[in-house]
């Protein structure tokens, strides 16, 4: 069974429903993303549960590590519960996030209420983020007065308008001068293991699981049914129309209320 291979760090967070006692629901971002992305959706869910948006190891505010693997990510998110004195957290997870939820399912059974994915299978993609991390990484930013200066940088690596400023909400502007946010060095060392997903061997979390799919997106697809299933036997599978890899900003209405009737 994989296992941590760095010391786990404290994360940072956002939080909504702080009156609600029970069991907490965390809530985990995907790649290049934060805490802040889920901040309305995580008001929303606050109204039922104390909600706790995390911000993942290089991304946010979290501390930066040299490495960055899912059962690293599933030891932060433990000791985040363990810091608090939460037996027990429902966490949902998209992209990235998704598999760093399924890992400390898988890891720590016990420790996970119930298990809400987003857009992704605990199998390995052959399409790699590396181009946009590459991208960021040879963007010079001293030369930047402006954001559009760093984005028109980015254009012929990531064409896609909207993409493009997924990625800029990273870049801040500190004692005048722009730098980013996230761990570019550690996300590209680790790039491999982010599109790939640890062998957790027959291991299997009985618990109640609920994986969304996006019916325009590739990740939760018909032939990956089968490798979910058997790690997530109690698994519920829902698409959603008209819905691709961001489900949750594209159809925020239908994917909230999905997880809602399931918490």
């Amino acid at each position: 069974m994989p296992t941590a291979m760095t010391q786990a760090l404290p994360l940072t967070y956002l939080e909504a429903g702080e009156s609600i006692g029970g069991t907490p629901l965390l809530v985990l971002h995907g790649l290049f993303g934060s805490a802040r992305n889920w901040q309305s959706i995580a008001r929303r869910f606050g109204e039922q549960r104390h909600v706790f948006a995390l911000d993942l190891r290089n991304h946010g505010g979290a501390p930066w590590a040299d490495t960055m693997s899912y059962p690293e990510m599933a030891a932060d998110v433990l000791r985040f519960l363990d810091d608090r004195g939460y037996a027990r957290a429902a966490v949902l997870g998209h992209s990235m996030g998704g598999k760093a939820a399924m890992a400390l399912a898988l890891a720590h059974p016990g420790r996970v209420e119930r298990l809400i994915v987003a857009d992704i299978a605990p199998v390995a993609y052959t399409h790699t983020h590396a181009p946009y991390v590459a991208a960021m990484q040879r963007a010079d930013l001293a030369g930047c007065a402006r954001r559009s200066d760093v984005e028109a940088q980015l254009a012929d690596a990531v064409p896609e308008a909207s993409l493009r400023a997924f990625l800029l909400q990273n870049l801040v502007m500190e004692n005048g001068a722009f730098r980013w946010r996230i761990n570019l060095d550690a996300i590209a060392r680790g790039m491999d293991g982010l599109i790939g997903f640890p062998d957790f061997g027959e291991r299997r979390y009985e618990g109640p699981a609920l994986f969304i799919g996006g019916s325009a997106s590739d990740y939760i697809t018909p032939e990956r049914e089968p490798v979910i299933r058997r790690h997530f036997p109690a698994a519920t599978i829902q698409m959603v129309p008209n819905a691709g890899h961001w489900i949750h900003a594209e159809r925020p209405e239908e994917f909230a209320s999905l997880v809602e009737a399931f918490l």
